[in-house]
């Protein structure tokens, strides 16, 4: 088994390299005068199994073009199966024409795996109105989750705390990891007027003044979201505010309007790596991988 990576996963890939005890191959990606993507494996892959660890953040239209022609490399190499981990699934989020003539890039982004690829592996993909990843791919797809890892990091380092899932597509999240530390969980209900334009209010009445408020979501993008939940938890009397992102996109300089916010910690998973990544999901897809070497 050969593990490479596009260049958004490198450190990832090693790691996962590292407890398979494979070897970590990098790929050379650079651009022709033009702007014509030049890619170039650096190891035999003849009869390898060959695992792209690449998740689709930053730039994520550059990240599946990259994918799909490292695939398609690795095939014509003579690879005999080409496992795609996409520790972040972009393209996920479009996933019905909400206006007249849109793409729904989550089918269109499906077909091209789909062509190109062997197997997907992907953590807590936003699947909102798709029952599972099969409603758009035809390869093996296998969804982990992040919950317990998070739940574990959660109840390392946070004490007398309540979780708040934004609201209700980051509930199933919330609830889950609640359960298993054995804390209280509530939800907010969002109206979006807007992209940028959000409010909420508590759907379920916790105890909350004086507590730490951990406020758990699948996504970190602009964060206004995240904001809007904050000032709720502030308004009935929070102790703290923290946010944990399984995925942490941080657009539009959400960083520093989180930390304005007032929120005392901001911690992500490493499917995105950044300064935040201080929850590792390794272990998720060594377990996942270690299937392929049997």
């Amino acid at each position: 088994m050969i593990i490479t990576s596009c260049g958004n996963s490198v450190v990832l890939a090693k790691k996962i390299a590292k407890q398979l005890k494979c070897k970590f191959s990098p790929l050379t990606i650079k651009s022709f005068p033009d702007g014509d993507i030049y890619l170039k494996y650096n190891t035999n892959l003849k009869k390898q199994k060959v695992v792209i660890v690449q998740s689709f953040q930053p730039h994520a239209d550059m990240s599946l073009f990259d994918i799909i022609f490292a695939a398609e490399t690795a095939k014509d190499l003579g690879a005999k199966k080409v496992i795609l981990v996409a520790p972040y699934l972009g393209y996920m989020r479009q996933d019905k024409r909400f206006h007249s003539g849109e793409c729904i890039s989550s089918r269109v982004m499906a077909k091209l795996l789909n062509n190109s690829v062997d197997k997907l592996i992907t953590i807590d993909p936003h699947i909102h109105r798709y029952k599972s990843l099969k409603d758009i791919f035809t390869i093996p797809a296998v969804n982990l989750t992040a919950n317990n890892l998070i739940a574990d990091y959660i109840e390392k380092h946070f004490k007398n705390e309540v979780i708040i899932g934004p609201d209700w597509e980051s509930y199933q999240w919330a609830e889950a990891i609640a359960k298993r530390i054995n804390v209280e969980a509530t939800v907010l209900k969002k109206e979006r007027f807007s992209s940028r334009h959000v409010e909420v209010k508590i759907v379920k009445k916790i105890p909350i003044s004086m507590k730490n408020v951990v406020i758990v979501d699948d996504i970190i993008s602009t964060g206004h979201t995240v904001i809007e939940a904050a000032k709720k938890a502030k308004q009935f009397g929070a102790r703290s505010i923290s946010v944990i992102g399984v995925h942490g996109l941080f657009v539009e300089n959400a960083l520093m309007k989180l930390r304005k916010a007032g929120i005392k910690n901001i911690i992500t998973t490493n499917c995105i790596e950044g300064k935040t990544a201080k929850i590792d999901v390794g272990s998720l897809l060594v377990r996942e991988l270690k299937k392929e070497k049997r």
